[in-house]
């Protein structure tokens, strides 16, 4: 059966290797004058000439590996014949990167938030009950299970829920474990999304929560009110008394939370997270680049979005360090890169172990092929500033964060650091959700979205289908995290997804 190139193949540069094949395609079947060689899964590569071992191997115009055997035209390239080989890009840092013209403050849009000291803006309204240690998190979940979303319609509807925020540490850890879990902690706390909080501790613990209260200013009222509340299990008197008096701090929290009310905040106040999880073939293509575009659309109005999952940019940094602003944004990057090379070499491991199972299975073969997919979700705005893991988000324009690739800590980092939407892209099927973040989910393609409609919130596989164009696409994003800003709720939201994907990076040794 012979097909038409375009209906068979998608060539994303001119001098690319392989293309990546549109449907699965059958040993015999040909597009144009390429006969493939074998059945070939769709959203996989297709080799577009014959590639001798040791060739390199292009795809977007950029390098995804070597050829570890003979090639010939029309045949599956994946695993089976592509090794990562050795990465060579060139300069890194080429010239400072002039920040993006924006828009006239005319023509810059709004959304309606709730106005947070320090100038931020809110999109949800939560109040939280964060755990110091892990051996308080039952006790703070029994609190926050004490509000049920019934009762706060009722009494609070202004209030989008009572959460507890449990981990799996706070004690036996190293300064740097204990420095990162503050970081975090203490990012909900002052959260533009939160509206009032209290902290539960046990009392003995490395992590003690008075300490990391006044260690990071929680105890200068940033409002006018009084203090946090600090409650530790051993001091109350036990699991009941804590559970007792910390319902009676809350409920006395909850009217002034209530009250507040959204008003009109200019998008140069939105923090927004840019992530991806269980991508495929199509990440790349669809998804990727169109919440590129929606990320550019923000920059241009103002705001800020954020880029993270360092080992899933490996291989493909040198697209964000040449449009760095400055020379020390570029080797912030790099400095980074080479932290996680050291860090994956003391544990035995190899920043090529990525992709996971479930990217080959959907197309993906090497680590530089998955972060050249993923780099397009940070669009083409210059690279203004790079963070450590939940470090505080300043903006404007687009940032980077340090962060693993783990989809739940990984939005940890960005939630901590004050992000404010999260726009999620996957094309295996992710039901991520994050709060107090609200989380956008977007599907590769029209198949996946089509069995999972109840979990996707937009579908870019209308790119694949011929229905829409990219910056179509990046436009219907970007509108999406205006109405998520302005309070429509996602579907992990409507889920009751986000309360146990609450994951602190658990770095350093536990003793």
């Amino acid at each position: 059966m012979s097909l038409s190139a375009a209906d068979a193949l998608i060539r994303l540069h001119p001098d690319d290797d392989v293309a990546v094949v549109r449907r699965r395609l059958l040993a015999g079947e040909s597009a144009g004058e390429l006969t493939f060689q074998g059945s070939i899964p769709a959203a996989h590569k297709v080799a577009l000439r014959p590639l001798a071992r040791g060739t390199p191997v292009r795809k977007y115009g950029q390098f995804i590996g070597r050829a570890s055997i003979d090639i010939p035209a029309g045949a599956h390239v994946h695993v089976h014949n592509l090794d990562t080989g050795e990465l060579s890009t060139g300069d890194h840092f080429l010239e400072p990167t002039a920040p993006w013209a924006l828009l006239p403050e005319s023509e810059r849009l709004t959304f309606q938030g709730f106005t947070r000291p320090g100038g931020r803006a809110g999109t949800r309204n939560y109040v939280a009950v964060i755990s110091s240690v892990n051996c308080s998190a039952s006790v703070s979940q029994f609190v926050a299970r004490r509000f049920t979303p019934e009762a706060l319609r009722r009494d609070f509807p202004g209030v989008d829920g009572v959460v507890a925020f449990t981990h799996k540490a706070g004690c036996a850890t190293a300064d740097e474990g204990t420095e990162i879990l503050q970081r975090v902690l203490v990012g909900i706390a002052r959260h533009p999304n939160i509206g009032a909080y209290v902290i539960i501790g046990l009392g003995c613990e490395t992590n003690q929560a008075a300490a990391m209260v006044r260690r990071h200013g929680l105890d200068q009222s940033e409002t006018g009110s009084e203090p946090p509340l600090v409650l530790n299990i051993q001091q109350q008197g036990g699991i009941s008394r804590t559970v007792e008096d910390a319902v009676k701090a809350v409920s006395g929290l909850l009217p002034a939370v209530d009250a507040q009310r959204r008003s009109t905040q200019p998008l140069s106040r939105l923090i927004v997270a840019l992530n991806c999880g269980g991508s495929d073939g199509h990440s790349g293509i669809t998804a990727n680049p169109a919440l590129g575009w929606a990320s550019d659309l923000i920059v241009r109005h103002g705001g800020t979005t954020v880029l993270a999952e360092t080992p899933e940019i490996y291989g493909a940094e040198h697209l964000l360090t040449r449009r760095a602003v400055s020379r020390e944004v570029s080797d912030a990057l790099l400095e980074r890169i080479r932290w996680w090379e050291d860090h994956a070499r003391k544990h035995g491991a190899s920043m090529s172990n990525n992709p996971s199972a479930g990217n080959k299975e959907g197309g993906l073969t090497t680590i530089f092929e998955k972060s050249l997919g993923a780099v397009a979700k940070g669009g083409q705005a210059p690279l203004m500033s790079v963070l450590h893991y939940a470090q505080t988000i300043t903006g404007p324009g687009l940032c980077f964060m340090d962060t693993p690739g783990y989809d739940p800590v990984s939005m940890t980092g960005l939630v901590a650091g004050g992000c404010t939407v999260g726009v999620f892209t996957t094309g295996r099927g992710s039901v991520y959700g994050c709060k107090p973040a609200p989380c956008i989910k977007v599907s590769t393609h029209t198949p996946l979205y089509r069995w999972m409609e109840g979990d996707i919130d937009l579908n870019a596989g209308t790119i694949l289908d011929g229905e829409e164009t990219i910056p179509q696409v990046g436009q219907r994003i970007f509108e999406a995290i205006l109405s998520a800003a302005n309070g429509e709720r996602t579907k992990s939201e409507h889920a009751g997804i986000g309360d146990e994907e609450f994951a602190p990076w658990p770095l350093g040794p536990v003793f």
